[in-house]
């Protein structure tokens, strides 16, 4: 009887300790590139009973769609900041893994770019020495975490990006390089792999990188780069909308955080765990360096949208140029310093492929007109050339003319006027806006020495351009503040 009665105790216990944890669903609005925990969560739902039931969408389409209301349960986003940006209360959260977007580059380009800065990878793009896809930055993180990063570092601030802080076509430099952009992380992937021939790298996260190494489908691995002035990092927060379901979100994130669980993220989706006591692979070792802050307003994100947007048009821009003897000396000097640096320079502000620009020089009447589209690096030593090589004319100054012609070539483009000097010659102020009363395109005017900044200033401003006195700053900073902005 005794030994009858054990044996009922110990079944009784193997029942209890084999007892299934309690089954539930939960849904859950994801963002796309968490697709690749499908065996992860198979795990998750093995040892919790807890099903997640993922709805993918883009970062950042996701997170305009929790501000607007959602009838799910969780959300498992990249980051909550977009969401924090739409001015709601965060959901309770909890960070589950870690990635920062980084540049991947082919193995034969990457020799050059292993310590470079944002503002080196704009300057090899402009030039057409960098192409690369990236995910589209209307619907997600890893898009418009790219454009954060280049365009917070391109400000120079060292602080959060301020709307001020993204001028004129601060990003166009860095944007021409994209070949696509695919509509979210996971599909950036796929989109790369399918084009990996037409470009040289891709923007992305760096678990995104690492599994297209370990993809065996690219015909040349890819270098992770982490731009040296700063990464933008995501750490994955999983986040309760419904109270009710809190304690299946309480039994996710416990599971989710074990030292097991975030090796096993690490392994299958080459995401960092975020727990630091946990040992990283080979792969996921590397320092990430400084991370930058992220804006604190959504009109920097509007800001950098329209930027983009914009990435897509050809760029062009007209000088008009006071070659009038007036200019001999240092104010030329600068004109064509300013234009060899430009032409020259690496970083945000250099001219760029697919950009024409359009060069009118004028004294008494045009002197010349020449169009320049930029190609390649030839092109851009021409720009130099023909400023360094112009002679300079004693006919007089006729402003107004000149910039009459380079309105009947401007198309949809800006002009750029440089002088030094007041009209006396052709076309007043008055018969200029008379002929133009809905000018095509604005005029910035760079004034310095004895140019009338009355009659500047209202011919400018009737265009919606304004003007920038070179004696108070550097001639060069002026035209790169104002050179192709729309």
């Amino acid at each position: 009887m005794r030994w009858a009665a054990l044996l009922l105790v110990v079944a009784a216990l193997a029942a209890c300790t084999s007892e299934k944890p309690e089954r539930v669903t939960v849904t859950v609005l994801a963002s796309s590139e968490l697709a690749d925990l499908h065996d992860v969560l198979a795990d998750l739902r093995r040892d919790t009973g807890v099903e997640l039931k993922l709805d993918h969408r883009g970062t950042v389409r996701a997170s305009e769609d929790l501000a607007a209301g959602v009838d799910h349960d969780l959300a498992w986003l990249s980051t909550n900041r977009y969401l924090k940006l739409k001015g709601v209360d965060l959901p309770p959260s909890s960070p589950t893994m870690l990635s920062p977007l980084v540049l991947g580059v082919k193995r034969g380009k990457a020799g050059g770019l292993r310590d470079v800065s944002w503002a080196d990878v704009a300057s090899r793009a402009a030039a057409g020495e960098l192409r690369f896809g990236m995910a589209d930055p209307r619907v997600s993180g890893s898009g418009m975490a790219a454009l954060i990063g280049v365009a917070t570092a391109a400000a120079g601030t060292g602080a959060a990006l301020r709307a001020e802080d993204v001028t004129c076509d601060k990003l166009q430099g860095f944007l021409t390089g994209r070949v696509f952009g695919a509509p979210g992380a996971a599909e950036v992937a796929d989109e790369y792999v399918a084009r990996q021939d037409e470009v040289d790298a891709v923007v992305a996260y760096e678990s995104t990188v690492l599994s297209l190494n370990a993809s065996g489908q690219l015909r040349e691995p890819l270098e992770v780069v982490y731009p040296r002035d700063g990464i933008v990092l995501s750490d994955y927060p999983l986040m309760l909308l419904k109270p009710d379901k809190r304690a299946a979100y309480d039994r996710v994130v416990q599971w989710l955080r074990t030292p097991s669980a975030q090796r096993s993220i690490m392994e299958r989706t080459h995401r960092r765990p975020v727990d630091p006591q946990v040992e990283r692979t080979d792969g996921l070792r590397e320092p990430i360096g400084t991370g930058l802050y992220f804006p604190g307003t959504q009109q920097v994100v509007d800001t950098l949208l329209a930027a983009y947007d914009r990435a897509g048009q050809a760029g062009r821009v007209v000088f008009v140029l006071d070659h009038s003897t007036s200019m001999a000396g240092a104010r030329i000097a600068g004109l064509r310093e300013a234009f060899a640096t430009l032409s020259r320079a690496g970083g945000f502000d250099r001219f760029r492929v697919g950009e024409t620009v359009v060069l009118v020089r004028f004294a008494g009447s045009v002197l010349e007109e020449r169009t320049v589209v930029i190609r390649s690096a030839a092109d851009l030593e021409s720009l130099a050339t023909a400023l360094t090589t112009a002679e300079l004319s004693e006919t007089g100054t006729a402003i107004w003319s000149a910039l009459d012609h380079a309105y009947r070539v401007v198309g949809d483009g800006t002009v750029v006027l440089m002088t030094d000097g007041e009209n006396n010659a052709g076309m007043s102020a008055d018969g200029f806006l008379a002929a133009w009363p809905a000018p095509p395109a604005r005029t910035y005017a760079i004034r310095f020495g004895e140019a009338d900044p009355v009659e500047l200033d209202r011919v400018a401003r009737a265009t919606g351009g304004r003007v920038v006195d070179a004696g108070s700053g550097s001639l060069l900073e002026a035209v790169k503040e104002i050179r192709g902005c729309r």
